[in-house]
């Protein structure tokens, strides 16, 4: 199939169509392109070869399953490292007008077109599996282009939008996936430092000092991983430290003042609350 519907290669870099040309090529001899830029978009799929994309003079060596976003305007060139290994890729070219139509549906459909011309990130690398399913939906779209069957047009265009829509899912989920795990590791990080100093003087503000965040963001990330304010949690965890304290023999007033409840009265009010007992009758209680 990836024979049959691949194109000779050819220096045009301009389009033909109006809306959309996609391609499919396969060299072992690449007859090079100087740098360039377009008043379209260009999403690049890499399969195969040793190949650096320059995108504004900036080098980007290429992996098996890369896809790059060229917004308009954007020079760019592909520069072979090695000129005797097969050269494969896919070329995608998407007029601006086209683009805008499909945006009229939903603005998903150009989700990652917008970021690659908003963010000037161009390069997106997918894992194997990922890029499978891509080349999957790519050879499905010239399949249709060069088939001539029923209702040919519609089922390009919803080729078209389904390719659009799964790499910026795809992207959008990597993404948030990332996110957590990065926001997991802070809060892990900031609840390690709160364990470690309970005995002083902590605070929302103290945190957000201690850790070069924003308050807003701190009070985020204690909501998103505990249900809890700071204060709230932090005044949890000093209770549940007083606890540990007392039942290993520590006396009330001791424990009031090492976790930073200041007189015994705020220390009993606070643990009434949590508990639902004095401090004296949770003694009784956890002694039997």
């Amino acid at each position: 199939m990836a024979k049959r519907q691949s194109s000779q290669f050819n220096t045009r870099q301009y389009m033909l169509s109006e809306d959309f040309e996609v391609f499919y090529y396969s060299d072992t001899h690449f007859r090079s392109v100087g740098s360039h830029s377009h008043d379209y978009y260009e999403l690049y799929f890499f399969e195969e070869g040793a190949v650096t994309m320059v995108i504004d003079e900036k080098p980007y060596p290429l992996r098996q399953g890369d896809v790059i976003l060229i917004p308009p305007g954007v020079s760019h060139r592909a520069q072979l490292t090695d000129g005797e290994k097969p050269y494969r890729r896919f070329v995608f070219w998407v007029s601006q007008p086209f683009l805008a139509v499909l945006e009229g549906r939903s603005p998903a459909y150009g989700y990652l077109l917008r970021r690659a011309e908003d963010r000037g990130r161009y390069v997106y690398r997918f894992d194997l599996p990922t890029f499978n399913a891509i080349r999957t939906r790519l050879f499905t779209l010239l399949d249709e282009i060069h088939a001539d069957r029923f209702a040919k047009e519609a089922a390009i265009t919803l080729c078209i939008s389904e390719l659009l829509l799964f790499l910026g899912r795809t992207v959008h989920e990597q993404e948030q996936r990332r996110n957590r795990k990065e926001q997991l590791s802070r809060y892990e990080a900031i609840a390690r430092y709160v364990d470690q100093h309970l005995d002083e003087p902590l605070s929302l503000d103290a945190l957000a000092k201690q850790f070069y965040l924003s308050k807003f963001y701190l009070v985020h990330l204690f909501r998103e991983n505990t249900g809890l304010s700071v204060h709230q949690y932090l005044l949890k965890k000093r209770l549940a430290a007083c606890c540990d304290a007392m039942q290993g023999g520590a006396a009330v007033g001791e424990v009031c003042r090492r976790w930073g409840f200041g007189d015994y009265s705020a220390f009993y009010r606070a643990f009434r609350k949590e508990y639902g007992m004095s401090p004296s009758a949770y003694l009784e209680l956890h002694r039997r």
